[in-house]
């Protein structure tokens, strides 16, 4: 039951105070107290609220990003691997930067008409991994219908990072063996989806040289607003050769301090090869 001082408290607060009350980040008492600093101070509920120690500015960043629908996640609250920071951290400065490499993408690829990008590497293998994850967050959260696909045949970690399954995936599909009930959708982020590499396959470059695989790019291209393929090195196989000559467009990923000029230089070639434009270059910092 609803006491007089909660009715007091929720009345008179704003519309932050309103969700810091509802979510339980505040309680009644202490929103009375935020409202009686607000008078002395005139400071705003949320600033007067973070002095008074009630709630950090982590509190309000969450109440804001629910206000203006900008979905992400608290630690300890989702399957999804925290190194996602894109999911956890909306506001780090790291993923600021992939903002403006998906503005970008935006911009000069998405609204010339274009729906996929492959994302290629050298040498990245983790850093990869997690920058695809972390850019398809990003999509995601503009509210693209986004598909994030792990093309990587050979070492797959997209079903782990985001804490699903990999009984089928992108290999069963190619392999005529699943249909495209193999894309799962992120339940904890609005509008993004994985189509996981699915069952470990001896002959990955076969599959990707498929005229199966051409189609399929078509069709998730019709079904979704951005698709972004996760690739295998470049210095293990020439599968990411093989993805870029289908999605024509590709984001290439240099690991700082390991990926050589001689490596880079190789990089692109390989992939110009085929046709493909390259978007743009991120340097990325390797996982530890």
């Amino acid at each position: 039951m609803v006491n007089k001082e909660e009715l007091s408290a929720a009345a008179s607060v704003g519309n932050i105070g309103k969700q810091l009350l509802d979510s339980g980040k505040l309680t009644a008492n202490q929103a009375e107290k935020v409202l009686l600093m607000q008078k002395e101070t005139n400071l705003r509920f949320g600033q007067a609220a973070i002095q008074l120690g009630f709630i950090t500015e982590a509190d309000i960043q969450s109440v804001l990003a629910h206000q203006f629908a900008y979905p992400y996640l608290i630690a300890g609250q989702s399957d999804i691997d925290q190194r996602i920071l894109a999911a956890y951290q909306p506001f780090d400065p790291s993923v600021e930067a992939l903002r403006s490499l998906r503005s970008q993408l935006l911009l000069r690829w998405v609204e010339s008409g274009n729906k996929s990008i492959a994302l290629a590497s050298y040498d990245a293998g983790l850093t990869a991994d997690l920058l695809a994850a972390n850019l398809a967050v990003v999509f995601s959260q503009l509210g693209e219908h986004t598909l994030l696909v792990d093309a990587n045949l050979r070492s797959p970690h997209q079903h782990a990072l985001f804490g699903q399954t990999n009984r089928i995936g992108l290999s069963d599909v190619l392999a005529n063996r699943a249909g495209l009930e193999a894309i799962q959708k992120v339940g904890d982020l609005r509008d993004l989806s994985v189509l996981s590499a699915g069952t470990q396959a001896p002959n990955p470059q076969e599959l990707l040289s498929r005229d199966s695989f051409s189609q399929l790019v078509g069709e998730l291209a019709n079904q979704f607003d951005v698709v972004i393929y996760h690739t295998s090195p470049l210095m293990c196989a020439m599968d990411a050769q093989l993805i870029a000559a289908r999605t024509k467009g590709v984001v290439l990923i240099v690991n700082r301090n390991q990926t050589t000029v001689k490596g880079l230089a190789q990089a692109r070639e390989q992939l110009e090869s085929t046709g493909a434009e390259i978007l743009g270059c991120v340097l990325a910092t390797a996982e530890e």
